[in-house]
């Protein structure tokens, strides 16, 4: 009895235990439920479905309509055998792979011309602007001389074979171009030329010593290079740098200059003459056969080469008078020569104007130079009032304005009497100093020296110290001691010019009538 009784209770236990677990189990289970379901909104997933539902049968019923339109629209068709959807399934496989393989084909062979082709944005790149400095300046007209070197060579030799420098090359070279002219072989002789000189080129690269060239050579002298050049030496050899770029960049300047005033009727004769010369060629390539005008051009360059201009630069009275070519070029203005040109004219404008508003004041036996050179004043009155002279005297034309310098006196040792600034003038018979500070006309730091006293004129150089050939002029006379300077002169050179010609002009007439007057 006590047996079963224990038995019983440890099964009701047990029982009892398993509900509760099975209790507590349920109770977990509606709680991640009702968690679940707080966090996902189903009814919300449910409508979502529905209307998803709804657009899918819209469509289906939209495809079935036109479906129907397009079996009504066109014409009845024999049924096609149904394939099975695995066979579709793999046919269409294989078609991707074919395709890819097509693709990586075509790209691996024409991917690069294809993506050359691509259009892009073009890139704006700005050229760094060296500095200046006198070094490069100097190596980069080195350069540009050795680079135009070949070309200058072959041109003097052209002009050396017009010129008929070398007779019978010049003869040989005639008659086979005339020959090759004659038979229509011009241009395929040219060519054959410019092969032959780039073969000559490719075996004097590989190392052969060819000394053969197609044109004649004429030598030209070799500077010597100059080595260990002092400071001024090399301030020197810049400045004849800077001076051949000045020359170079206005014959350029020259050049485009008037190839604009040609083609822009700034001179109308010399347009003319080139427009009816492009309207008789455009009518004879319009009228004459190709054959034809070759053979003509051909023959006429020849002549011309050979024999016109050998006879025009023999005879320059004959170049002058029939040369058109070389009339028209040389009749076109620059600008600069239109500029003065201009001013040209309107001065003439002015002056009858001047003229007949002091006609009533001129005395008679006066011409119109003395009328003119009285007319000629400076800043600070009349030419003549201020130096003190006749009223015949005036300026040269070449010093209208004057020459700014200063005059060092070296009899002077006071630093106001020593050094002066202001404009040179030279006249017929006198040199003549006004200086900037006089405030009078008669003033006596104003300087006049007699050509006929000057016993001696040279190019002067203030301070040996600089680089250069100087910026003065030392005058001697017998009333001074050491000679007068006029330095810090920038037309240095022009203002000696232009003194020692006159100079030279007034001593030959003075010694003239000395040496006739001795017998």
């Amino acid at each position: 009895m006590e047996d079963w009784t224990f038995d019983s209770f440890e099964l009701f236990y047990s029982g009892a235990v398993d509900k509760i677990k099975s209790h507590k189990s349920n109770l977990n289970l509606k709680e991640e439920l009702r968690k679940l379901r707080e966090e996902t909104n189903v009814d919300s997933l449910r409508q979502e479905l529905e209307r998803e539902r709804s657009k899918r049968i819209d469509l289906e019923q939209k495809m079935n309509e036109v479906l129907k339109t397009r079996l009504e629209d066109s014409p009845p068709q024999p049924p096609r055998k149904q394939q099975s959807p695995s066979s579709n399934g793999t046919d269409k496989q294989q078609k991707e792979v074919w395709s890819s393989r097509l693709q990586k084909w075509l790209y691996e062979r024409f991917g690069v011309y294809i993506e050359d082709f691509r259009f892009q944005p073009e890139e704006s790149t700005v050229e760094t602007e060296e500095p200046l400095s006198a070094k490069r300046l100097t190596e980069n007209m080195r350069r540009l001389k050795r680079g135009a070197r070949p070309v200058t060579n072959f041109l003097r030799n052209l002009s050396a074979l017009s010129n008929w420098h070398s007779v019978y090359t010049s003869a040989i070279a005639f008659i086979i171009y005339m020959n090759a002219a004659w038979h229509g072989w011009a241009i395929p002789m040219f060519l054959f030329l410019a092969i032959l000189r780039l073969s000559l080129n490719y075996l004097i690269a590989r190392g052969w010593r060819i000394q053969w060239s197609i044109v004649p050579e004429v030598s030209e002298p070799m500077e010597p290079p100059k080595e260990d050049l002092t400071v001024s030496e090399k301030f020197q050899l810049v400045l004849d740098v800077a001076q051949k770029a000045q020359n170079l960049f206005g014959k350029m300047a020259d050049v485009l200059e008037k190839i604009k005033n040609l083609f822009m009727w700034v001179q109308p004769e010399s347009t003319r003459k080139l427009y009816i010369c492009l309207w008789v060629a455009f009518i004879s390539s319009c009228v004459l056969p190709y054959k034809l005008m070759g053979f003509m051009i051909g023959l006429y360059a020849g002549i011309k080469f050979f024999i016109i201009d050998f006879v025009f630069k023999s005879c320059p009275k004959l170049r002058d008078k029939y040369d058109t070519p070389y009339i028209v070029w040389n009749s076109l203005p620059t600008d600069p020569q239109l500029k003065e040109r201009t001013n040209a004219t309107l001065s003439r404008r002015v002056q009858p104007v001047v003229s007949r508003s002091s006609l009533s004041t001129v005395p008679c036996g006066v011409s119109r130079d003395e009328e003119t050179g009285r007319s000629h004043s400076t800043k600070k009155g009349a030419f003549h009032e201020i130096f003190n002279l006749s009223e015949s005297e005036r300026p040269l034309a070449v010093c209208e304005n004057g020459w700014r310098c200063c005059l060092i006196n070296r009899d002077r040792k006071m630093p106001t009497d020593y050094i002066r600034n202001g404009v040179l003038y030279v006249t017929e018979n006198y040199l003549c100093f006004e200086s900037s500070s006089s405030r009078s006309s008669s003033s006596k730091k104003n300087k006049v020296i007699k050509l006929v006293d000057i016993t001696d004129i040279q190019k002067y150089k203030v301070l040996s110290v600089l680089p250069g050939s100087g910026m003065g002029i030392s005058i001697a006379t017998p009333s001074t001691q050491k000679p007068l300077v006029f330095g810090a002169m920038i037309h240095r050179d022009e203002a000696f010019e232009a003194i020692f010609t006159q100079y030279m002009k007034i001593m030959t007439s003075t010694t003239k009538p000395a040496a006739s007057a001795e017998p």
